[in-house]
C-alpha cells in the first residue's frame, strides 16, 4: 500500500486509494458505452465484430494503464467517438478504402503523433496557445458533454425545423434519466463525494425494477442480458491486419489528406481534453502546463498505434475522465483501475448491458449515465470565470470556440474555429507581432483543413 501511495503521489495530491478506486469505477461506467458502440460501428466497415470488440477493450486497457503508470494522470483512453465514424462512414464507405487500409492510415497517424509528442514541437504548440483560449476549450468541452448528456437522456432531441428541441418528457426512459439528473444534483448539492457513482447505481436499479414490475416498460428500461460477444474466433482476423493495407493506402490519391485528418483531429481532441481535465483536477504547474502532459501525449499516440495493430480506430483521451475527477481522482491510479475494468469487461460483458444505451424507434438513450455527463459539464463551465472578458482578442475566439464545439458536435472543430479567429482579431487590432508564429501556422493548417473538408 505504501508503494502505491508513493508511486502515484496520493498524499501529495490530496487523494487516497479508496477515492481513486471509486473514481476509476465512475469513469469506466461513464465510458463503457464505447465497447458496444465502437464495435458495431466498425463492424459496419467490415471488421469482424468479435475482433474489434477485443481490440476496443484491450487498446483502451493498455492505453489507460500506461496513462496511469507513466503520466500519473486521471485520464482514461479508448477509441474515440467521431474518429470511429470518420473511419467507417468516410474512409471505408465513402472513399472505398478497405478496413485494412483504413487501419494502416490510423497506424501511420499514430506514429506521426508519437514523433510530435517526443519532440519539442508538442511543447511549442501547447505553449503558443493563449491562456484565455485554453480556458475556453475547457469550458467549451463542459458545454459539449452536457449537451451529450442531455441528448443521451432524451431531454434534447433532433428536430427538422429547429435542429434541436425539447424531447418527449412523458416517455418513461426520459423520466428515468431526469430522475438520475435530479438525484445527482441533490446529492452533489449536499456535498456527497460519491454523488456520481451512487446516482449511476441507483438509476440502474430503479430502471431494472421498473422493467421487471411493469412488463410494458421492459423494452424502455435498462435490462440485463446474458448474451455476450464471441470474440475469440475473430481475434486472428484483425491482429496486425493494418500491415496488409499499406499497399492499397499509398495507391489512393487522398492518402496524405486522410493521414493528416486523423492526426489533426486526434492531436487537438487530446490536447483539448488534457487542458480541460488537467485544469479541473488542479494539475497545473508554474508554467501553466498540465503536469505530465508530455508523457500523456506519448501514451495517447502509443494507444492509437496499439489500437490500429489490434484492429480499431484512433485511441484518444476521454473527456468522461472528468466524471472520475469530480469523484475526487487526482492521480493515475484511477486510470489503472479503468484499464483493469476494460480487461475484466472481456469476460463479464453481459453485466455492462445494464449501463448500455436503449434503442427506441431508432434513437439511442443512455439514461443510466446521462446524469454524470450533465453534472460534470455543469461544473466544467466554471472555467469561464478565468477568461479576461474585457479583451476582445480573447473573448471573440473564445466564444466561437465554445459555440462551434457544441453546434458542430466536435471538439476539434471548435478549437479550429477559435484558433483561426484569434490571429484575425489580433491583426485587426494592430497586434500582429504579439501573436506566436505557431498560432499563425496552426490557423493556416486549420483553414487548409476546412478547405479540404478534413475538419
Amino acid at each position: 500500500m505504501e508503494f502505491i501511495k508513493s508511486y502515484f503521489k496520493l498524499e501529495e495530491r490530496g487523494s487516497s486509494i479508496s477515492t481513486e478506486l471509486v473514481a476509476g469505477l465512475t469513469t469506466f461506467l461513464a465510458m463503457a458505452y464505447i465497447l458496444p458502440v465502437n464495435s458495431y460501428m466498425l463492424a459496419d466497415a467490415g471488421i469482424p465484430l468479435g475482433g474489434v470488440f477485443f481490440a476496443t477493450a484491450v487498446a483502451a486497457a493498455i492505453a489507460s494503464i500506461l496513462m496511469g503508470l507513466l503520466a500519473n494522470l486521471p485520464v482514461a483512453l479508448a477509441p474515440g467517438m467521431g474518429l470511429n465514424a470518420f473511419f467507417t462512414y468516410f474512409l471505408v464507405l465513402t472513399l472505398g478504402l478497405s478496413w485494412q487500409a483504413a487501419l494502416a492510415a490510423v497506424l501511420i497517424s499514430g506514429f506521426l503523433f508519437f514523433v510530435i509528442s517526443i519532440t519539442g514541437l508538442r511543447k511549442r504548440i501547447i505553449n503558443a496557445i493563449p491562456v484565455g483560449l485554453k480556458y475556453a476549450v475547457g469550458a467549451g468541452i463542459g458545454f459539449f458533454i452536457t449537451f451529450i448528456g442531455l441528448k443521451n437522456a432524451g431531454i434534447v432531441v433532433a428536430d427538422p425545423a429547429t435542429f434541436v428541441a425539447l424531447g418527449d418528457l412523458t416517455q418513461p426512459i426520459v423520466l428515468l434519466a431526469i430522475f438520475g439528473i435530479i438525484l445527482v444534483v441533490i446529492l452533489h448539492s449536499l456535498g456527497n463525494r460519491f454523488a456520481l457513482i451512487i446516482s449511476i447505481f441507483v438509476t440502474a436499479i430503479v430502471g431494472l425494477l421498473l422493467g421487471t414490475i411493469f412488463p410494458s416498460l421492459t423494452a424502455q428500461m435498462p435490462s440485463y442480458t446474458a448474451s455476450g460477444i464471441d470474440f475469440w474466433g475473430d481475434i486472428g482476423k484483425t491482429f496486425f491486419a493494418a500491415f496488409s493495407g499499406f499497399g492499397e493506402l499509398f495507391q489512393h490519391p487522398e492518402t496524405f489528406g486522410i493521414i493528416f485528418a486523423l492526426l489533426f483531429v486526434d492531436f487537438f481532441d487530446t490536447a483539448g481534453t488534457l487542458m480541460a481535465v488537467g485544469t479541473q483536477a488542479g494539475l497545473i504547474d508554474e508554467d501553466g502546463e498540465i503536469i505530465g502532459s508530455d508523457k500523456a501525449l506519448i501514451v495517447d499516440s502509443v494507444g492509437t498505434m496499439t489500437g490500429a495493430l489490434l484492429g480499431t480506430s484512433n485511441v484518444t483521451s476521454y473527456i468522461e475522465s472528468a466524471t472520475g475527477i469530480e469523484q475526487g481522482s487526482r492521480t493515475g491510479l484511477s486510470s489503472v483501475v479503468v484499464g483493469g475494468l476494460f480487461i475484466l469487461s472481456l469476460f463479464v460483458f453481459p453485466l455492462l448491458s445494464i449501463v448500455n444505451g436503449v434503442i427506441i424507434g431508432g434513437v439511442a438513450y443512455s439514461p443510466v449515465t446521462a446524469m454524470a455527463l450533465v453534472m460534470v459539464g455543469t461544473l466544467m463551465v466554471t472555467q469561464l470565470k478565468d477568461i479576461d472578458w474585457s479583451d476582445k482578442a480573447i473573448v471573440i475566439p473564445a466564444f466561437l470556440t465554445i459555440i462551434m464545439m457544441v453546434l458542430t458536435f466536435s471538439i476539434a472543430t471548435g478549437i479550429a474555429v477559435g484558433f483561426v479567429f484569434y490571429p484575425i482579431v489580433m491583426v485587426s487590432q494592430g497586434k500582429a507581432k504579439e501573436v506566436n508564429v505557431v498560432m499563425y501556422v496552426l490557423a493556416a493548417l486549420f483553414i487548409l483543413g476546412f478547405a479540404l473538408g478534413l475538419v
